[in-house]
C-alpha cells in the first residue's frame, strides 16, 4: 500500500465553504438513516357523533293495549330501525368526519363574501381540516383546506393541504402546494422541507438538495435532521451519477504522484538476465519492456508499461506469473479491481511470491475486506518470514485500521529487516505521532532527515506533523526543502510539498494568490494529481468563484480513481452547484449564508 500522507493539511477555512459543506462526507464511507417527514397542522377536537335517544311512543287514545308480546316485537323492530338510522348517520360523519359546524359556500356564493366573513370561513375549514388530518380523512381535509384557499389564499393553508398529499404519496401535489405556499411566503421553513421531501421522493434530487439547503440556512443549521437529509440526498444522486460513469467512462491511470508512491512502496526486482536478450515481439520483449519503463517515473513510461503487461501476458512470458502480477498491479491502478484479483489469483497459482500475496492484501483493503487482507499477508509471511515488504505493508493496514501499536510494531520490524527503505521510517513517525508520542515521533523525523537527505518525501511529512502542531514557520522550511528536492529532478516529481506550501501560505497569510499560484504549478507538473484539482477548487470557493470551483469540482469527477472517489467527487461539485442555484434562484438565502460566514469569521 502506497504511503500517503496521515497528517495532511487541512483543506482551507474558508468560513462559507465550511457551513455549505460540512454535511458532504470525507473519504469515509458514510450511511445516512432516513428522517421522518415534518407533517404536523392538527388540533383536537375529533368526530362528532350523533347520538340516538329511543322514545318509545305512546299508544293512541282509544287503541287496545298491546299485549307484552306485541311490544317486544314492535319494539325489536323499532330498535332495528334506530340500529339503522344511527349506522347510516355514522357512515356519513366518517365520510365528513369534520365537517359539523362549517358554512356551506361555493363559488356562487363566495363573490357576495366580505373580507372579513371569507377571513372568517376560511378559518373555519382550516380548523375542520385539522380535525380531519388528525383523523387521518385526508380526502376529506383535502376537501376542507380547499375551500379555505378558495375563501381566501394563505401560505398556511396550502402546506397543510400538502401535508395530506404527503399522507397518501401524491408527491406532485405537495410540490404544487408547497410551491404555492412559498410563492405567497418565501421563508416558510415547513412548506420548504416538505417540498424537499416530496423531491426527493419523485428522484429530483437537485432540486430536493436546494431546497433541504435554503432549509438548513433558514433555520441557521440547527436542525440535524435537515443537515442528514442534505447529506442522504446529495449521496443519492452522487450514486446515481456513479454507477452510470463508472459503466460508460474509460478507464486510466491516476496521477504520476500516486502511481509512484505506490509502485516505490515495493522493492524493486532486478530484472532477470534472460530477458535482456529477449527477441521483439514476443512476451519477454514485452515484460522486460514494461518493467524498463517503471524507471521513467512519468505518465509516459506508465502508459507504455500499462500496455506491455498486457502484451507480455496475452503473448505468454516465460515468467508468465510476473506477467500476471505486473499487470494485476496496472489493473488495480486504474481501478479494475476484479481484473486486478483475477490476474493475482493466476500469478498464485503459477508461482506464489511475497509481492504478489502483499498486492492483494493491499486489493481486499480496497475492497473493505481487512480480514481477507490480514490472511493474505500471513500467507506471505509462509513464504519469507524477513520479507520488510510484508511488515511494512501490514503496518499499513494496520494504521488504516487505527491499530497505531501494532502498526509502529510492524513499521519497527521492516526497518530491522532494511534500514535503507525511506518509507518505513516515515510511517513510524507518523504512527509514534498518532499515538500521542510527540517528542519520539519528532525524534525520528530528525534521524530520518540525516538518513535521506535527498528523500522529499522525509521532508513532506516531517512538515505535515509540524503544521498539525501549528509550528509554521519549522513547516514551511520543511515544505520548502522538499520543493527544493523535488524541482531539481527531470521527471515524476512529487508534488504534494507544493500543495502543503500553499495550504500555509492560506492558513498564516490568507496569501489566497500565492497559494493558487503554488497549487497551479503543481497541477503543471503533474496534470491528474486530484489534491491540487481539490484545492483548487476550494481556493476559488474562497474567493466567491463559484462557476471556477465547479469547472475544478467537475475535473475531479474525471480523475476519480474508484467509485468511492467518484461519488464523493459528485457530492462536492452538487453541493457546489446548489450554492450557485442558491444565488439565482432564492438570492435572500444566498445572501443569509453570506452574512452568516462573515459572523463566523
Amino acid at each position: 500500500m502506497a504511503p500517503t500522507p496521515q497528517i495532511s493539511a487541512v483543506t482551507p477555512p474558508s468560513s462559507l465553504w465550511q457551513r455549505f459543506s460540512s454535511f458532504v462526507a470525507d473519504k469515509k464511507t458514510l450511511v445516512y438513516s432516513a428522517s421522518a417527514a415534518a407533517i404536523v397542522i392538527v388540533t383536537g377536537a375529533g368526530i362528532y357523533y350523533v347520538k340516538y335517544q329511543d322514545k318509545p311512543a305512546s299508544p293512541p287514545a282509544g287503541k287496545r293495549k298491546l299485549t307484552k308480546t306485541e311490544k317486544r316485537k314492535l319494539k325489536k323492530e323499532r330498535d332495528r330501525e334506530a340500529a339503522k338510522e344511527k349506522k347510516a348517520a355514522e357512515e356519513k360523519q366518517e365520510a365528513a368526519p369534520a365537517k359539523a359546524g362549517v358554512p356551506e359556500v361555493d363559488l356562487d356564493t363566495l363573490a357576495t363574501l366580505t373580507d372579513k366573513q371569507r377571513e372568517e370561513y376560511s378559518a373555519q375549514f382550516k380548523s375542520a381540516g385539522n380535525d380531519a388530518f388528525n383523523s387521518k380523512s385526508y380526502e376529506a381535509a383535502i376537501d376542507l383546506y380547499t375551500k379555505a384557499i378558495e375563501c381566501k389564499p394563505n401560505a398556511v393553508y396550502f402546506s397543510n393541504r400538502a401535508a395530506c398529499y404527503n399522507a397518501v404519496g401524491n408527491w406532485e401535489k405537495v410540490v404544487e402546494d408547497t410551491t404555492s405556499a412559498l410563492a405567497l411566503e418565501p421563508e416558510y421553513l415547513k412548506a420548504l422541507t416538505r417540498r424537499a421531501n416530496a423531491y426527493e421522493k419523485l428522484e429530483d434530487f437537485s432540486e430536493s438538495v436546494l431546497d433541504f439547503t435554503a432549509a438548513c440556512i433558514l433555520s441557521e443549521f440547527s436542525n440535524s435532521q435537515l443537515s442528514t437529509a442534505v447529506e442522504r440526498v446529495l449521496k443519492k444522486s452522487a450514486e446515481r451519477s456513479a454507477k452510470d460513469l463508472v459503466q460508460t467512462r474509460e478507464r486510466k491511470l491516476p496521477s504520476v504522484t500516486f502511481v509512484t508512491a505506490y509502485l516505490d512502496s515495493f522493492r524493486k526486482r532486478a530484472i532477470a538476465p534472460e530477458l535482456a536478450a529477449a527477441a521483439e515481439g514476443t512476451g519477454n520483449f514485452y515484460l522486460k519492456q514494461g518493467l524498463e519503463a517503471l524507471e521513467a517515473h512519468d505518465m509516459e513510461g506508465y502508459n507504455v508499461a500499462l500496455a506491455a503487461f498486457d502484451k507480455a501476458v496475452e503473448l505468454k512470458a516465460d515468467d508468465l506469473a510476473l506477467a500476471y502480477e505486473m499487470r494485476a498491479t496496472f489493473r488495480f491502478l486504474v481501478a479494475d479491481n476484479e481484473g486486478a484479483m483475477t490476474d493475482l489469483l493466476a500469478s498464485l497459482e503459477l508461482k506464489p511470491s511475497v509481492q504478489a500475496y502483499v498486492k492483494r492484501a493491499s486489493l481486499h483493503m480496497e475492497l473493505g475486506n481487512p480480514v481477507a487482507a490480514t490472511n493474505d499477508f500471513d500467507e506471505a509471511l509462509k513464504l519469507d518470514a524477513d520479507s520488510p515488504d510484508v511488515y511494512y505493508h501490514r503496518g499499513q493496514v494496520r494504521f488504516i485500521l487505527s491499530d497505531f501499536a501494532k502498526a509502529a510494531e510492524d513499521y519497527q520490524k521492516s526497518i530491522k529487516l532494511d534500514q535503507e527503505f525511506a518509507s518505513s521510517h516515515i510511517q513510524l513517525a507518523v504512527a509514534q505521532y498518532k499515538l500521542g508520542q510527540v517528542a519520539t515521533s519528532m525524534a525520528t523525523f530528525r534521524r530520518c532527515v540525516k538518513a535521506f537527505p535527498t528523500s522529499s518525501d522525509v521532508f513532506n511529512y516531517y512538515g505535515e506533523l509540524l503544521l498539525d502542531q501549528q509550528k509554521f514557520d519549522d513547516a514551511l522550511e520543511k515544505f520548502n526543502t522538499a520543493i527544493d528536492i523535488e524541482l531539481a529532478k527531470t521527471s515524476g516529481h512529487n508534488v504534494l510539498p507544493l500543495i502543503n506550501k500553499a495550504q500555509v501560505l492560506f492558513q498564516t497569510k490568507k496569501d489566497v494568490e500565492e497559494a493558487e499560484k503554488l497549487t497551479q504549478r503543481a497541477l503543471e507538473l503533474d496534470p491528474q494529481c486530484d489534491i491540487a484539482v481539490a484545492t483548487l477548487a476550494q481556493l476559488q470557493l474562497q474567493q466567491g468563484r463559484v462557476k471556477e470551483a465547479v469547472y475544478y469540482f467537475d475535473k475531479q469527477i474525471d480523475m476519480a480513481r474508484t467509485e468511492q472517489e467518484l461519488i464523493q467527487a459528485l457530492c462536492y461539485a452538487e453541493a457546489v452547484r446548489t450554492q450557485l442555484k442558491l444565488q439565482e434562484k432564492y438570492p435572500q438565502f444566498a445572501e443569509k449564508l453570506y452574512n452568516m460566514g462573515k459572523m463566523a469569521a
